[in-house]
């Protein structure tokens, strides 16, 4: 049951965000290597006004639909936006940030 309700809520994580025009979305299933999350999603705005777009629609689409988020960090600047969702945690990224920081590395 809880694999069913986590992939919905990557499902339609992963839904608002190509809505939304994210690029570039990454997923990746981290349970067993950290304890903060079943999932990590990455994905790039093309500047920190859509970064920042993009983050904020997501939490308030994902509201809407019922899935609430705990908050989100990183929005004023928009560089680099975490938002969470508890089982799923998104980050929005420029293209500069994604690069220096590779996520991917780390998790992949």
């Amino acid at each position: 049951m809880r694999k069913l309700l986590q992939n919905s809520l990557v499902k339609a994580v992963i839904e608002v965000l190509d809505d939304l025009k994210a690029g570039d979305i990454s997923i990746f299933d981290v349970r067993g290597n950290n304890g903060i999350t079943d999932n990590m999603v990455i994905c790039t705005g093309t500047s920190s006004r859509h970064v920042g777009a993009i983050a904020r629609n997501l939490a308030d689409s994902c509201k809407e639909k019922g899935i609430e988020s705990f908050g989100s960090e990183g929005i004023e600047t928009a560089d680099w936006v975490v938002v969470d969702f508890g089982q799923v945690i998104v980050h929005v990224m420029q293209q500069e940030s994604r690069d220096l920081y590779q996520l991917e590395k780390l998790w992949g």
